[in-house]
């Protein structure tokens, strides 16, 4: 199956799907885990929360925000790779309230008012910016009132101001979307959504961010 967005460089399959997560390690020199566990741990995760994960992947984020769960609570992922839908069966069969759902986060979905956490990482930066706001609506209305929107991805930065070391390989790896997406104002975007409460904390450099916005209504 072709690509929904030919240019995006999320929609992951085949040899980099199968091996997604030996590859990250790599191109971070193995600092990925560390780093994915401190952001686990800004999410504040109650043992009985609801957490739906936009494009879950192998499951690896998946598997440490499921530690902090009791069997009263509950992760959903939705991807749309079959392989990445494989591995995170396999990854992440040992926790029982854990379920991943082959489904577009593109596409209005379903779910309303019932989850206290969405989580999204590196997955926004690669959409368009319809397809953006269509995401963006879709975690609104998933969240009970009070519920948090997590979004990991790059943070807002003007490319030219970049190390040269740093901007020839995020132009020579990233997709056309990324460069939209960096010089956009998402606080601005999330309240015209309907959120508020931000908060951020920055990673490499400053380049990476985890923001929070709340469903305050």
């Amino acid at each position: 199956m072709s690509n929904y967005y030919p240019e995006s460089k999320v929609e992951l399959k085949g040899f980099i799907a199968k091996h997604y997560d030996t590859l990250l390690n790599m191109a971070t020199f193995g600092r990925y885990s560390v780093f994915i566990k401190n952001v686990v741990m800004l999410m504040k995760i109650g043992k009985n929360h609801k957490i739906i994960d936009f494009g879950a992947g192998t499951g690896r984020n998946a598997c440490l925000m499921l530690k902090h769960l009791s069997q009263e609570g509950e992760l959903v992922g939705l991807d749309i790779s079959k392989d990445m839908l494989a591995q995170f069966n396999k990854n992440c069969a040992d926790f029982s309230n854990a379920r991943v759902i082959n489904k577009r986060i593109d596409r209005e979905l379903e779910y309303k008012g019932y989850f206290d956490r969405v989580f999204i990482s590196f997955v926004l930066y690669g959409f368009p910016q319809d397809a953006r706001k269509v995401i963006i609506r879709n975690a609104f209305r998933s969240l009970r009132k009070g519920g948090q929107f997590f979004i990991l991805d790059y943070n807002e930065f003007l490319l030219k101001n970049m190390p040269f070391y740093s901007r020839i390989p995020f132009k020579w790896v990233e997709c056309p979307y990324a460069f939209d997406f960096i010089e956009r104002d998402w606080r601005g975007i999330l309240s015209e959504e309907g959120f508020d409460n931000f908060e951020e904390h920055l990673f490499f450099k400053g380049y990476v961010r985890l923001l929070k916005a709340e469903r305050v209504l």
